[in-house]
């Protein structure tokens, strides 16, 4: 039981454990004494009674005890009336042999055990008196009526103070009023007497509280004569006049003058009282004129006479003003408050402390008090600068320091703060221990948890030095630190979402300096418990069974149980009720079964619940539809009250459907007429309600029924009901200040409703004062507006405000306090001690000294770095200025300036803004970015296209971002499936701007890379590709554009185009071929065989025709072309191929389809291009290889 306890305070507060392990192992650690029980400081006894001072203490070993009176030690030993308690300081005087008074004085108790000394409070001992009434002759009193009086009490001083009541012969109060009211000091005061108020049994009663005895006074006998019998008696005498006049005005009783003053501690009762005396009978009102009552704190008694605050602050000094009024005028008188105080803790008594050796700890008694405490130490109870010196210890003021602490400094440290109005005495201990660490939780203690609930693993833990607390789970594989894990500072391990997979085994381990200890537990995570199948409602005939399903999912491993209820209540102990684990059945339904039954499925983890409505009908109403209810009817208003009214009504038929509840509407008529708003609702088995009401409305009250099936129409209204006005309940709402100028306030608001008004003339009291510099507040009453402007503020000021509601029947409650600013001007500093610092090329660091909140002069909205480019470090780059603005909101001291040019000279400065605008501009400074990487060459132009050559050109950089330290060309052939061959790669001088390559392969597409660099590395590359001329026949005009044919090539329509070409071209072969098939045969084929190569074809010399083919070899393709199935012509294959032939303009097709001409030998110059000069149609196959080559 003691470990559930410590568990749950150790998840309190992580910081408690040191202590509280000492507390539950207290048998086998040591332990300074301290003192746990103590009779109170001021002590008063009653004389009939043994008196019995109490002193216990704890410690280990437990302490022994002495005690001092009236500072001297006092032998306990030498008083044979007197005993200690065994094992206790607590002193039992036996008063049978001597007078209690005897005893009287101050005593002390002394704790002390081997490891220090604890003292008790000072306890002052009294005897309780309750001395008797001196005996007096109290002659009549015989007033005139009107006139004031003040009947004494002035009971004998007792010890404490007796409570006073004035009663009657027949021990009846005497009645009190505005008129007739007892005052502090217990005299009755009569502000004007009445006929009535003559008797003979005036009594002052005394009551003495501790020997609760009552003592009284002589009866007092007040005879009040007629007025009118006086005047009319005198007026005969003379003259018909009256002499004494019946009305005055008020004058004070209690207290004389126009001021007083008075004095009362911090925390203590308040008590003033103003009793005035006049006709008509006056009455009082109470102001503070230094501020506002405390509403909370704030009461008034005897009809308002008495002003009592209690729980006195500091605050509730200053100037409070009473005002006695009646119709013939008024009087004040101001009462001065000062609040002192005895000492009080600020933030509790010193704590105590156990360290381990070589730690540090500290000990703060941190007291206030008016007038300023003094604050004392000792150790052990002897003053601490006569205790033995420790070079580990510090004294400064109200903290004791102790550094690098040894084994053996253990002692009880008392801490006495004192003033001229009392004194606090607390004893804590410093605890020097080593231990090694223990872990408090039982071993293999086993966590359940609901799955997505949150689950929680005690590893409550002690050691000296404090232990380090680590978990693992399963395989201890890692330390259990991050999410989902969450480690308190108490050592719990919290599991923020349990799910199935947190379930397992897990290790807490304990580590200091003087040793390790383990822990293992278990979580378990279980599945939630949820109804399936809710009991549905039900509507069964009277006399059959019925039957609700309630069918629960829940965690197989947990043992649930299931109970039904009816109406929020167990069931009938009847017979007919049967309960089943999913379901309720109820046999011979009579109408008492009618209600609510809830099933509810518990766990040891968690329950669901789930309920249903069951009616019972007769036959006939069994066949009845079921449908919406009638309106109620009937509506009457009784009992009406100023904030409420009853309301009650019949029901109309529920035709079947039992009506679940009752919607009450209003219509107000004053304010809004026409238009019902919802007030409440309740139960459908109710037919009244307590209205409650708002002053100044005019009410109409319906009401519409609810069942299962709809809402009826409404009732009939019931008659108007008027509310009398009365002041405001509530204040504005969404108070709030704000400056629209440099010199003004405006404080808005959301006004209230006309039902919020409670009254007519609507008004509100708009109050300000500047925070922490005005301590009077500034008013305006305005009209029912929702904004006031106060001109003439200070710039941006911080403002409190108030705004109270009025009407012509009072004011609202005290309002609550909002916050606002006067407006804002622009700032008036600019950033100081402004630094740049280049990360890179192409980022800067800016760096400032926030400007001061005075300066700013408004809401800090954040920083703005004006910068731009003025002109880069290249002399070929152009000058130019780019400017740039980057804002930094918020109270930021630097920022970053990304994007900048390379190699290039910036400008900037800094400015603050607010809600109002910016500042001035901090001092313009400038840096320069280093060199970077530079652009892309601006232009490549590929020119001159030869067989084996080409001429690049190309332009600078635009960015060159530094100097340019030369140039990286690559390049490499494409072949026509686009794969790319190896990269040839060239390093130019900066100066160069163009290149011509030799050794290229003709009729080849290339592609070209070219990289301009500095210092920094190479930039990015620009592209382009081109072609080299196939042969001299080519001709000069394609150089324009042989970077774009094969961009032409791979458009689709271009494909298409050369696909019908060759089409038509194939078309035309075959008609050939037919024709030479119809003209003879050609003795090409044994030509063919003879001849050894057999790429090469020779032709006859005669008529320069191919040899003759056979019948059977007409189908074959002809051997020297090689063309493969696509078309094309493979130049890799062979260098003897047609497309190094030029393209005789005499060969022909003869009209048999025989081709007829001679081929020439290779070309030997590449300077000429007789194929264009020829007239003649150029030969098929050569242009269809030179096709497939472009192609």
């Amino acid at each position: 039981v003691n470990l559930n306890i410590l568990h749950a305070m150790l998840s309190l507060s992580p910081s408690l454990l040191p202590l509280l392990f000492v507390c539950f192992y207290s048998d086998i650690l040591p332990q300074p004494p301290t003192i746990t029980h103590q009779s109170p400081k001021d002590y008063i006894i009653d004389p009939r009674e043994n008196i019995i001072i109490h002193c216990e203490a704890k410690g280990k070993p437990h302490p022994s005890f002495s005690w001092t009176r009236n500072g001297t030690h006092f032998d306990i030993d030498q008083e044979p009336n007197i005993i200690m308690r065994p094992n206790s300081g607590t002193l039992v005087v036996d008063i049978s042999g001597e007078k209690a008074e005897h005893y009287e004085g101050v005593y002390q108790c002394t704790a002390r055990n081997e490891h220090g000394t604890a003292m008790s409070n000072n306890i002052v001992i009294r005897q309780s008196r309750s001395p008797l009434w001196s005996k007096e002759r109290n002659e009549p009193i015989v007033v005139q009526e009107g006139v004031s009086l003040v009947l004494e009490c002035r009971p004998p001083a007792g010890l404490p103070p007796p409570i006073i009541f004035w009663m009657d012969n027949n021990f009846q109060r005497l009645p009190q009023s505005r008129r007739v009211s007892q005052a502090l000091n217990g005299d009755l005061y009569f502000s004007n007497v009445l006929k009535e108020d003559s008797r003979n049994d005036y009594i002052c009663y005394a009551r003495f509280p501790h020997t609760q005895t009552i003592q009284q006074k002589q009866p007092i006998t007040v005879k009040v004569l007629n007025l009118d019998a006086i005047n009319e008696t005198m007026a005969a005498l003379y003259n018909d006049t009256d002499l004494f006049s019946d009305d005055r005005k008020p004058s004070f009783l209690i207290p004389s003058g126009p001021s007083s003053s008075k004095m009362v501690l911090r925390g203590q009762v308040l008590e003033m009282e103003c009793i005035a005396e006049g006709l008509p009978t006056p009455e009082i009102s109470w102001t503070k004129v230094s501020g506002d009552l405390p509403a909370k704190r704030t009461s008034f008694l005897h009809y308002q006479k008495t002003l009592r605050i209690v729980n006195v602050l500091e605050s509730d000094a200053g100037e409070y003003r009473c005002t006695a009024r009646n119709r013939l005028g008024s009087v004040h008188h101001t009462i001065r408050v000062t609040v002192n105080a005895s000492p009080y803790w600020i933030s509790g008594p010193p704590r105590n402390l156990v360290l381990a050796p070589r730690e540090t700890g500290v000990l703060t008694c941190r007291a206030s008090g008016i007038p300023k405490p003094t604050i004392t130490w000792a150790m052990n109870g002897i003053p601490i600068e006569n205790s033995p010196k420790d070079l580990s210890r510090k004294v400064e003021d109200d903290t004791v320091i102790f550094t690098d602490v040894q084994t053996g400094s253990s002692a009880v440290y008392q801490c006495n703060v004192s003033n001229e109005y009392g004194y606090l005495l607390s004893n804590a201990f410093v605890n020097v221990l080593s231990e090694p660490p223990r872990v408090l939780t039982p071993a293999n203690k086993v966590y359940q948890v609901i799955r997505n609930h949150r689950a929680l693993i005690d590893c409550s833990s002690f050691g000296s030095p404090i232990p380090k607390i680590t978990w693992f789970k399963d395989s201890r594989s890692s330390t259990l630190d991050g999410d989902p894990y969450i480690l308190h500072d108490n050592g719990t391990l919290e599991v923020h979402v349990a799910q199935a997979h947190n379930s397992g085994k897990y290790t807490c381990v304990a580590r200091n300096t003087l040793g390790i200890y383990e822990n293992h537990v278990y979580l378990e995570v279980k599945e939630p418990t949820r109804i399936l199948k809710q009991p549905e409602y039900k509507v069964v005939q009277r006399g059959r069974s019925v039957t609700f399903e309630c069918k629960v999912k829940h965690d197989s491993t947990l043992i649930p149980t299931m109970t039904w209820l009816k109406d929020d209540g167990e069931l009938p102990d009847d017979e007919r009720f049967i309960v089943d684990s999913d379901s309720l059945t109820i046999n011979d339904v009579v109408e008492n079964d009618e209600g609510v039954y809830t099933c509810i499925m518990n766990t040891t983890l968690d329950h669901d619940s789930a309920s249903a409505e069951l009616t019972v009908v007769g036959m006939s109403n069994l066949l009845d539809p079921l449908e919406r209810p009638d309106p109620p009817t009937d509506l009457e208003l009784t009992d009406p009250r100023e904030r409420s009214v009853q309301l009650t009504w019949t029901p109309g038929d529920e035709h079947n459907s039992p009506i679940q509840k009752f919607l009450i509407q209003y219509e107000d008529s004053l304010h809004f007429r026409g238009v019902w708003h919802n007030l409440t609702e309740v139960p459908g088995t109710k037919t009244t309600a307590r209205l409650k009401l708002s002053p100044y409305v005019h009410y109409t009250f319906r009401v519409l029924a609810i069942n299962a099936v709809g809402i009826s129409h409404p009732s009939f209204p019931s008659r108007m009901y008027k509310t009398n006005p009365a002041a405001p309940d509530e204040n504005p709402a969404g108070v709030q200040g704000f400056g629209t100028a440099s010199d003004n306030l405006v404080i808005t608001w959301k006004p209230l409703t006309g039902l919020q008004a409670n009254g007519p003339g609507l008004q509100y009291k708009v109050m300000w004062r500047q925070k922490e510099v005005d301590e009077e507040w500034a008013s305006e009453t305005v009209a029912n507006v929702s904004q006031f402007v106060v001109s003439g503020t200070p710039t941006f000021v911080p403002y409190e405000l108030k705004v109270q509601a009025l009407n012509e029947y009072g004011a609202g409650p005290e309002p609550a306090v909002a916050h606002g600013h006067s407006g804002e001007d622009l700032p008036v500093a600019a950033p100081e001690n402004v630094l740049v610092m280049v990360v890179n090329s192409t980022l800067a660091e800016v760096h400032w000294d926030p400007v001061p909140v005075k300066a700013i002069r408004g809401h800090l909205k954040g920083y703005k770095v004006y910068y731009g480019r003025e002109r880069s470090l290249h002399k070929h780059n152009p000058h130019h200025e780019e400017k740039h603005i980057m804002t930094f909101s918020g109270n930021h001291s630097h920022g970053m300036l990304p994007g900048l040019h390379p190699f290039s000279l910036y400008s900037f400065h800094v400015r603050v803004f607010n809600g109002k605008g910016e500042g001035p501009p901090s001092p313009s400074q400038q840096f320069e970015t280093p060199e970077g990487v530079p652009g892309a060459p601006s232009s490549l132009i590929i020119t001159n296209p030869n067989l084996d050559s080409l001429t690049l050109e190309w332009a600078a950089p635009h960015d060159r971002n530094g100097r340019l330290t030369g140039y990286v060309l690559r390049y490499q052939p494409v072949n026509n499936s686009n794969e790319l061959g190896p990269v040839k790669e060239l390093a130019l001088p900066a100066n160069e701007t163009s290149i011509t390559l030799p050794n290229l392969k003709y009729s080849t597409r290339y592609k070209f890379y070219l990289n301009a660099k500095t210092v920094r590395g190479a930039g990015p590359a620009i592209s382009q590709e081109a072609v080299t001329i196939m042969d001299e026949d080519v001709g000069e005009g394609t150089s324009a554009v042989a970077s774009r044919q094969v961009d032409i090539a791979t458009q689709g329509w271009f494909i298409g185009l050369m696909c019908a070409i060759a089409l038509l071209i194939l078309i035309l072969l075959i008609i050939c071929f037919i024709q030479r098939n119809k003209g003879g045969k050609y003795p090409v084929k044994e030509k063919e065989d003879a001849h050894t190569d057999p790429e090469f074809q020779p032709m006859k010399d005669d008529d320069c025709t191919f040899g003759e083919y056979s019948d059977n070899e007409d189908h074959k393709p002809l051997k020297g072309s090689r063309t493969p199935s696509n078309g094309t012509v493979k130049r890799d294959d062979s260098d003897d191929s047609l497309v190094g032939y030029g393209e005789g303009g005499d060969g022909q097709f003869n009209e048999d389809g025989s081709f007829i001409g001679q081929y020439s030998g290779k070309s030997t110059s590449r300077d000429t291009a007789e194929g264009h000069e020829s007239s003649e149609a150029p030969s098929p196959i050569n242009a269809m290889i030179s096709l497939n080559s472009f192609v």
